[in-house]
């Protein structure tokens, strides 16, 4: 395992669609392993294949469990939730859209609002060659969106069109931001 050198807008091929995986083998369990690995030390919630130099749709996402409103969790206690999808595809989609902030490991130092749907269902293979169908709402259905977006060869930044809607962050927090769903005030 490794973690492997993340791919920054500025790079032609992060905005080409990414080809389906053909194969559930022991190379693309070592991709998704570096994928996670290289997520971790990234502090992301988030990465797509494209997004480590691999043009195929492969995605990780690990976010936050949400407790119950009643249950005092420290930081160091929130459970995550890893998801690794193989030919992600969002089959249905909620009309209701929701404005969140979003950030991108390939996009460092900016974050921005992006209109989102609520809902999404996305099916995809597991990392055995599963097929799997997931229900998704809130955040989950956001970054499922965000990284689906990348195999398509689409970040973000692409779906904003208000310039008022982008702003500068930490590098290395792009993603935090995101999982807070908190504009930076100032």
């Amino acid at each position: 395992m490794a973690v492997r050198r993340i791919v920054y807008s500025n790079e032609p091929m992060l905005h080409e669609p990414s080809r389906r995986v053909r194969r559930v083998d022991a190379d693309l369990e070592e991709l998704i392993q570096d994928m996670i690995e290289t997520m971790h030390a990234a502090n992301g919630i988030g990465l797509a294949a494209i997004q480590v130099g691999v043009p195929e749709q492969v995605v990780v996402v690990e976010v936050p469990v949400i407790p119950d409103e009643e249950e005092e969790v420290s930081d160091e206690e929130i459970e995550t939730e890893l998801y690794v999808l193989v030919n992600p595809e969002i089959v249905e989609a909620s009309e209701e859209l929701v404005e969140g902030v979003e950030g991108c490991l390939s996009i460092p130092g900016w974050a921005g609002e992006v209109d989102r749907h609520a809902e999404v269902i996305v099916e995809a293979l597991d990392r055995e060659g599963r097929p799997v169908r997931i229900h998704a709402e809130g955040l989950l259905a956001r970054v499922f969106q965000h990284e689906v977006d990348h195999c398509d060869g689409v970040v973000f930044i692409d779906r904003i069109e208000d310039p008022e809607k982008v702003w500068s962050v930490e590098e290395g927090q792009e993603e935090a931001v995101e999982a807070s769903q908190e504009r930076p005030s100032g």
